[in-house]
């Protein structure tokens, strides 16, 4: 039997203005930006899906702009003039920064990225650092025993984040770094890697040249990598080129029978996994809101969030990822005992 979905109750969009409406929740996106508008508009869906699962919750007002860097104190202080009570945004690096340099900000506010800064207000910091995924992927190969590994990168900028983080990780947990291979066209290195016992690969690759470079790593060697390799279960034959890699990525992109993950209805629109992760990235970042607003650290955190669990560190919540492994095209979790 088939239940009725529960009724969605959609929160307010209060019209923007500098008089006073009363208390509410903010939500600062670059919504004008040629740039980020897409992603901004993602994390906005994400965000008002959860509000809408909030019957008597407060109503959100979201404040657009175009450039972060350079609007989004003043748009701070408007939303506390109009009544905010908690701020969620901004989302780029730049906006963050400069909402940062404000010494004290005294109202719950949760930044959508994150800065290497320590801070002693109500600036929080939540976000999807690519880097994270590749720490948690050296601790995953760790735990699973292996004890070296080679790192297979491909000089993009992403690539060599993706690449240190996981090098800075590895070693220091105490594994053996082979070498790096930088793919510049030539594939021997990669047929060339030892299969000895212990030995793995990590794979610092966005998807396009993730899927042509695992061909030509030996079947036999563990393979590592976060979920840039991943474009969905939808993506059978390109998930077919990725086979046995192992990945982390949120329970939203790899378990939609997950609990926390079936409460929150997806896009009207489908998105790409891109915009899906944001759209995730804007369900928690409601819930861990009002994790601040109302103080509930204890008996909420660790939040079991469509993202991944969630914990707070100081002023940084930080997810932990599942483990996915690639099979027959589909990204299917494992759990420890399988890695």
């Amino acid at each position: 039997m088939v239940s009725e979905p529960a009724p969605v109750v959609t929160p307010l969009l209060a019209p923007l203005s500098t008089e006073p409406t009363g208390p509410h929740i903010a939500l600062l996106l670059p919504l004008n930006s040629k740039l980020f508008a897409k992603a901004a508009d993602a994390v906005k869906q994400g965000f008002m899906s959860a509000a809408g699962q909030e019957v008597n919750g407060l109503p959100v007002r979201v404040y657009p702009c175009n450039d972060e860097s350079t609007e989004v104190v003043a748009l701070y202080q408007q939303a506390l003039k109009a009544g905010a009570v908690a701020v969620a945004g901004p989302i780029t690096r730049g906006g963050v920064a400069a909402l940062a340099a404000n010494p004290e900000l005294m109202t719950p506010t949760l930044a959508l990225n994150t800065l290497d800064e320590s801070r002693s207000d109500q600036l929080y910091f939540f976000g999807l650092p690519a880097e994270a995924e590749a720490r948690q992927s050296a601790q995953r190969a760790t735990a699973a025993g292996l004890l070296s590994a080679y790192i297979v990168s491909t000089n993009t900028p992403l690539s060599k984040r993706l690449a240190q983080a996981f090098a800075d990780e590895w070693q220091r947990a105490g594994g053996i770094l082979r070498s790096e291979i930088v793919y510049a066209g030539d594939t021997t290195p990669l047929k060339e890697l030892p299969q000895d016992p212990g030995n793995s690969v990590f794979l610092a690759a966005e998807l396009d040249k993730a899927r042509l470079l695992r061909p030509y790593i030996t079947a036999t060697i563990p393979v590592y990598s976060t979920s840039q390799v991943f474009a969905g279960n939808n993506r059978t034959l390109t998930n077919y080129d990725l086979s046995d890699v192992r990945f982390v990525d949120m329970p939203w992109m790899l378990q939609p029978d997950h609990p926390a993950v079936m409460i929150y209805p997806r896009s009207a629109t489908p998105l790409p996994p891109e915009l899906e992760r944001l759209y995730a990235l804007g369900i928690d970042a409601y819930r861990l809101l009002q994790v601040l607003f109302n103080r509930s650290y204890s008996s909420v955190l660790p939040l079991d969030g469509v993202t991944g669990k969630v914990t707070l560190s100081g002023h940084f919540f930080q997810r932990e990822a599942i483990l996915a492994i690639i099979r027959q095209g589909q990204g299917v979790p494992i759990d420890s005992k399988q890695r």
